[in-house]
């Protein structure tokens, strides 16, 4: 569905003045800003443990950032949708850049944990306005190729994040980790405003205030009892808080079909190759989590392998992802959305598949083979639903519907790193239990540092790898379920998108 182009805010005269080439490389600025602050915290979060303190609080650093990219990247789009990308995206990055100056100066974890909330508030709108932007100025066959485009910051973020950020804390300090994110933040604003000319219609928009409220409540719930549930079900406070979330739900759904500017216009979902490409999202993110955190452990606990190997295995994701990218530009065009799709899929089984017959003596190269067609899947499937949803609405829907999307996988790696970590220490105290009930899933962290590793009697290290070894194919199984399920869903996605993007 192109015809909404002749009326986009960046169409007739103002489309002329936008340089495409220029806004591209700052969107892709902007977003390797924000997809670097993964990886390059990961790597300095050691040293930053040892010089802070607070160790107990080592997840939050990167829950708090989750918590409040998660909450507002759907308020992020609707308000992109109403007052235009380019002030919305500007607010974003501002925020993002003062979290992180602070962060930097941060002097234990309760404050590094605070300003972490700062940066998750202003990263929300990074991703989802900077790919709407590549939606509004380029048509539906030229987005299928610079999707690719914008899929290679992740690679290169992940390839380039450990090794900058191994760099800053052995020969600078930590602080640098996060100030890092200032001059390209910068760079991309000075782009954003010098060379994207938008053309917002000035008129009174109602804003959603109570749904805004309301969806903030809901998620916020939801997302603090997936990350710190744990084993704490049972307990009054999280009861109280999936009761919370759910009332806050029913509120929102019945507050939005009223709303005249609603955050969340659930007439998008009832498109059917959207909802099909937003569920699939989610299964998918559960997927990606479930990868992403536990091969390293795999590969270091019982392959005994060393942290970079282990780094390797998971880097082979982010080559195969953005390589996928870009030929999803090509197939979109020439067999269509739903076989490119099928075919991401079937990609996923496969990688999965290598994870569940993987075993200590597969070696590293069989999980970076896996982690590789991972990656193809990934890439082929988030490039086809990001076009296919940018296509099937117009400009002024546009920005909540990419966000929606987004918001789906992110959703999906939080429930998939409640849930399958749950999986994983329940299936390790299991197999303790019955072959020695003197050690407990902590003690696996023994197999993760050579030294420590080295020390274990042989009978007590082959328990802990066996044991790890149960325990991790049980989740792979799980990750192997999800992307069965994933393919069934892209089954389901319209045969008349068969033919064109």
């Amino acid at each position: 569905m192109e015809t909404d182009r002749e009326n986009s805010p960046v169409n007739s005269t103002q489309k002329r003045q936008t340089k495409k080439s220029l806004v591209l490389a700052s969107v892709m600025l902007a977003m390797f800003m924000g997809a670097i602050e993964a990886t390059i915290v990961s790597t300095a979060m050691p040293a930053i443990v040892a010089d802070l303190g607070g160790f107990k609080l080592y997840s939050w650093v990167f829950s708090a950032y989750l918590l409040m990219n998660a909450v507002t990247v759907l308020i992020y789009g609707k308000l992109s949708d109403l007052f235009g990308r380019k002030p919305i995206l500007t607010v974003g990055i501002i925020i993002f850049l003062i979290g992180s100056v602070l962060c930097g100066f941060s002097t234990s974890m309760k404050t590094l944990i605070i300003f972490r909330c700062i940066q998750g508030f202003g990263a929300g709108a990074v991703t989802p306005i900077a790919t709407t932007i590549v939606g509004d100025i380029y048509t539906a066959e030229e987005r299928a190729k610079i999707q690719g485009y914008l899929s290679s910051v992740w690679g290169i973020s992940a390839i380039t994040g450990p090794a900058i950020g191994g760099l800053l804390v052995q020969y600078v300090s930590w602080h640098y980790v996060f100030w890092i994110n200032i001059p390209l933040g910068i760079l991309s604003l000075v782009g954003l405003w010098l060379f994207l000319h938008e053309n917002i219609e000035k008129k009174k928009h109602e804003i959603d205030y109570w749904g805004a409220i309301l969806l903030t409540i809901t998620v916020s719930t939801l997302m603090f009892v997936l990350v710190e549930g744990g084993g704490k079900w049972g307990s009054w406070q999280i009861v109280s808080l999936i009761i919370l979330s759910g009332v806050a739900l029913t509120a929102f759904i019945v507050h939005e079909g009223r709303a005249s500017e609603p955050v969340m216009p659930f007439s998008i979902w009832k498109e059917r190759s959207i909802f099909i490409a937003n569920i699939t999202s989610l299964t998918t993110g559960v997927m990606l989590i479930g990868i992403s955190s536990f091969l390293p452990t795999f590969v270091q606990g019982v392959m005994e392998q060393t942290p970079i190997v282990a780094g390797f295995t998971l880097t082979t994701m982010s080559i195969g992802w953005p390589i996928a990218s870009t030929l999803s530009g090509r197939m979109l065009i020439t067999i269509g959305y739903r076989k490119t799709s099928i075919i991401g899929g079937a990609f996923l089984i496969i990688g999965s598949i290598a994870f569940v017959t993987m075993s200590a003596s597969s070696g590293p190269v069989w999980a970076a083979v896996g982690s590789f067609f991972i990656g193809l899947g990934m890439g082929l499937t988030s490039t086809a639903f990001i076009v296919s949803i940018q296509s099937s609405v117009g400009w002024e829907q546009r920005g909540i519907a990419t966000a929606a999307n987004m918001f789906m996988r992110n959703l999906g790696n939080t429930i998939g790193a409640a849930l399958l970590g749950g999986i994983l220490n329940n299936r390790m105290i299991n197999y303790f239990s019955q072959h020695d009930h003197s050690l407990t899933v902590d003690d696996a962290n023994m197999l993760l540092k050579a030294s420590d590793r080295n020390n274990l009697s042989e009978s007590v290290k082959s328990i802990l790898q066996d044991g790890l070894t149960f325990s991790l194919h049980a989740v792979y199984y799980v990750v192997l379920t999800f992307a069965i399920v994933s393919l069934l869903l892209i089954l389901f996605i319209p045969k008349k998108n068969n033919g064109s993007v």
